[in-house]
């Protein structure tokens, strides 16, 4: 299924808000990226036309202490003998959603045992179902939008993309939150983590509505979390995670690097492009740095 329902059409889901399980089937793991099609990667690809490439990935030590205090810092080793022609890598403490991510459909539920498409705890702690080798394995290819919250609201409000959201798109949404972040002393850093507090997409059902009916195959921004924090609940639509994944099926990518995007698209007045982005192909894992390019 390529054309989707409205938001009010969809089924009830249990604890609230709407539910887009078995659109795609019943054992589909890949969520809204299905609506990339090949005639979509096709109309993506005629968006390039000066050859300008933009890495999305902030480096994987940039948000140092971590956002979130069960993260940890990359230690990164050069494996050599002396004397020898040869270098090797090796990571430790490496937590793949600590810098730059894509959040897989088994990194949320909208509820206990209860994840998108009806997988359980133990289908997403087997590496069963909606783990990050499902997009791995396809690859996520297709049209971008970029949003530029920053140069919106210094205009006060006036200024816009002049873009339309098509079936498929992943829309980014640049606040300027990761270079921020990035720019504070160390001491300031550990301030802003202390605080627990993070810019980001409303909560509420209007807010998963408008997503819905956008009908986006993947949310990104250069936040913490893309939802502001702290969510206004932990169930139903006051927690955008649970309903995004859990619900919809759709992509959440955080802490983009979308500094140089923003720029340029500032400067050329075109927010659209082709989005390129393979994740780790890491059987059971539920997240993955994005490895992502735009590219005009």
């Amino acid at each position: 299924m390529t054309d989707l329902p409205n938001y009010d059409d969809l089924p009830a889901a249990p604890d609230g808000g709407r539910s887009g399980w078995g659109l795609f089937g019943s054992q589909d793991n890949v969520g809204l990226f299905n609506l990339l099609t090949p005639e979509r990667v096709v109309a993506a690809a005629r968006l390039v036309r000066k050859g300008a490439v933009f890495p999305l990935d902030a480096p994987i030590d940039a948000f140092n202490p971590p956002l979130a205090a069960s993260r940890g810092m990359p230690r990164h080793h050069l494996v050599h003998e002396p004397g020898g022609v040869v270098f090797d890598d090796l990571y430790d403490n490496f937590f793949p959603q600590g810098s730059s991510q894509w959040d897989s459909l088994g990194h949320v539920g909208h509820a206990p045992d209860r994840f998108y498409n009806g997988a359980t705890e133990d289908d997403v702690a087997s590496g069963r179902r909606n783990t990050i080798e499902h997009w791995a394995r396809r690859g996520v290819v297709g049209r971008a939008v970029l949003l530029d919250l920053v140069r919106a609201m210094a205009d006060n409000g006036r200024q816009r993309a002049g873009v339309a959201f098509e079936p498929g798109d992943i829309v980014i949404l640049h606040t300027g939150f990761a270079a921020w972040y990035v720019g504070l002393s160390p001491k300031e850093r550990a301030a802003a983590v202390k605080g627990g507090a993070a810019i980001g997409v409303a909560q509420g059902e209007p807010m998963c509505r408008y997503l819905w009916d956008s009908h986006i195959s993947a949310l990104a921004s250069d936040t913490f979390a893309v939802e502001a924090l702290p969510p206004t609940s932990i169930d139903a639509t006051g927690f955008l995670h649970g309903m995004l994944i859990g619900q919809f099926g759709m992509a959440l990518g955080e802490l983009w690097w979308t500094e140089d995007l923003a720029g340029d698209c500032a400067a050329d007045g075109v927010s659209e492009f082709l989005l390129v982005s393979s994740p780790m192909n890491a059987p059971g894992a539920v997240g993955s740095p994005p490895n992502a390019c735009a590219i005009k």
